[in-house]
């Protein structure tokens, strides 16, 4: 099993630098719930960092342009994001939806979260 992080954000240097001036001016309406949790105002979070290097779960990252990109097809859903996506044989469910992300409050709760469900 594979984990699809799908951020609610656009993938590119400048998307980067809006997104973290939008964390430092309104904190609390950034519009990615996984991102808040994944992310500092410049980078990532040392707790999700090293959980996502020792948790042994293969998992991949991508901004909701590359993942449309991606995954294009007629027969694609229409997603919520953030989503967390698992992926078995070429088919995706979805893992954690975007409400589901965004009643998490911590990082922790988050890597908890996932720990459980996987």
């Amino acid at each position: 099993m594979k984990l699809i992080f799908v951020y609610n954000a656009t993938s590119g240097g400048v998307n980067s630098i809006l997104d973290s001036v939008r964390k430092l001016w309104k904190p609390k309406v950034h519009e990615c719930a996984l991102c808040s949790l994944t992310f500092g105002v410049f980078s990532e979070k040392r707790y999700w960092k090293s959980f996502r290097k020792t948790s042994g779960i293969e998992m991949v990252f991508l901004h909701k342009d590359e993942f449309l990109k991606q995954y294009k097809s007629k027969w694609l859903p229409k997603y919520d994001f953030p989503l967390i996506l698992s992926q078995e044989d070429q088919a995706l469910h979805i893992f954690m939806a975007n409400t589901d992300i965004a009643s998490i409050d911590t990082v922790e709760a988050l890597v908890s979260a996932i720990e459980s469900r996987v």
